[in-house]
Parts: structure tokens; sequence; C-alpha cells
């Protein structure tokens, strides 16, 4: 019986290690110049958008396209190139769906001023709606002797 329950628990624990393993990410193995150069290509990489997946960047996506983005982009910091030059390269080639943060262009003023304007737009309704209420309220509470004299008059009427 004791034996049964070994196996079972070991089949148990192999084939959890190899559920483990078959999630496990592929880990790069480029050869950088320097130390500087791998933290500059990494930061670069992480802020670039993988093509191919919806919202992941190129070092926590697993695509091949992805793969072969961040070796391009390794190849690139480790030739030389400066930021701007390897941010412009993929731009070029695969528009500004690859960028974390467009570019603060006239065709992206909405994406980065239409937050502000909505909530400019709120605080304005809501001040206006305050205020209605505040001029409401003093309305009600000033009736002149003569108006507290006409409203008696028709409560009476109504009592009757």
């Amino acid at each position: 019986m004791n034996k049964l329950i070994f196996k079972f628990l070991g089949m148990i624990l192999l084939s959890m290690t190899l559920i483990s393993s078959a999630f496990a990410t592929p880990v790069d193995t480029y050869e950088f110049k320097s130390v500087d150069k791998q933290k500059r290509a990494l930061e670069l990489a992480h802020s670039l958008r993988c093509p191919q997946c919806q919202n992941q960047n190129l070092i926590d996506s697993n695509s091949p396209v992805a793969q072969d983005l961040r070796l391009e982009v390794y190849q690139m910091v480790d030739a030389g190139k400066a930021d701007d030059e390897i941010i412009e390269f993929m731009t070029s080639r695969y528009g500004e769906f690859v960028l974390y943060k467009p570019r603060m262009e006239a065709k992206t003023y909405a994406l980065w001023l239409g937050p502000v304007a909505l909530l400019l737009f709120g605080l304005l309704i809501g001040f206006f709606f305050i205020r209605k209420q505040r001029i409401t309220e003093v309305d009600e509470q000033e009736l002149s002797a003569e108006d507290q004299k006409e409203l008696d008059k028709l409560l009476k009427r109504a009592d009757k």
C-alpha cells in the first residue's frame, strides 16, 4: 500500500514539474559587450510593444516576432545606435503602435489632451450644477414679508 502511495505521489510530482516547465518563458542568451548596453537594451525593449500581441512589451511577449525584435534591438544597441534611431527604425517598420507612449503630434492631441478636457468638462458641469443648487436654496430661504403673507393666505385656502 505504501509503495502505491509513493508511486502515485511521484507521478504527481513529475507531472507538475513537466507542466511548470511548459509555462516557462524562453531566455534570451545574447552576449552584450558591456553591462550598460545590456541595461539600455532591456529598458528599450520594455518600452516597445510587440506588434503581434495586444498589450505586451517585447520582453514579456513570447511570440516569434517579439523574439526577433528583441534580438534586433539588442544588436542595434550593441552596435552603438542611439535610442532615438532604434525607435525611429521600429516605428517606420511597424508604425506608432509599437510605442507605449505615443509622441505628442497633431494626430495624437486627442489621445494626450482628451482625458484632461473630459475632466475639465466634468468639473465645469459639476460647478454649474452645485451653483444652481445653491441659488435655488437661497431663493427658497429669502421670502419677503409680503410674499410670506400671500403664501399663508394660499395655505389657509388649501386647508379649507
